[in-house]
């Protein structure tokens, strides 16, 4: 349970001000069909997730526990410090061109590219070589994502104005270096 409470914790904070939840954002104002973009944002980031949960255990047979160990401090600190650089949506995204895919499969489509190399999909390789408990990482940083995105596509702009997008990256990047720091200084 503690890989999966951590793992939404850590995603759900990252995805704070993320290019995907502007994306979100994005789809809700242009297609104003909330559930079927959610259940898009759902499917894209269990695929996406999935696949780097599965990159993540498969690390860890083939690096020695001391390798793995530095690499994932590193990688967490590293991470703490991209979480201070905000992310802004890109043009080709925003423009969300995918008509006949509908709703759900625009959106799918949508998340599913914007979600590769994204700060919390490298999180859910990291956390997944971090933590044995694949399902427990894949759940929490997928649950993660529902709760920084499903909020954004009902209820629009005001909820980027009732979070203070700063602190959250203040304090994700907190998380990610004590995350890191506790992985380079304490042995397992």
């Amino acid at each position: 349970m503690q890989a999966f409470f951590i793992s939404t914790g850590i995603v759900a904070l990252a995805e704070m001000g993320d290019k995907t939840q502007l994306l979100a954002l994005v789809l809700a104002a242009r297609f104003r069909k909330p559930w079927p973009i959610v259940l898009g944002i759902f499917v894209a980031t269990l695929a996406n997730h999935a696949m780097a949960g599965a990159l993540g255990a498969w690390i860890t047979t083939v690096l020695s526990p001391q390798t793995l160990r530095w690499i994932l401090g590193a990688s967490f600190i590293a991470m703490a410090a991209w979480m201070l650089v905000p992310d802004k949506l890109d043009d080709d995204a925003a423009e969300g061109r995918l008509p006949r895919l509908g709703v759900f499969g625009t959106t799918a489509t949508l998340f599913f590219l914007a979600e590769m190399g994204d700060k919390t999909q490298i999180a859910t390789v990291m956390l997944a070589a971090r933590y044995d408990a694949y399902f427990g990482v894949v759940a929490g940083t997928t649950l993660g994502m529902m709760l920084a995105n499903a909020p954004v596509v009902w209820l629009g702009a005001r909820v980027t104005r009732w979070v203070p997008l700063r602190v959250v990256h203040l304090v994700s990047a907190l998380i990610f270096a004590g995350l890191g720091l506790a992985a380079l200084l304490i042995k397992a």
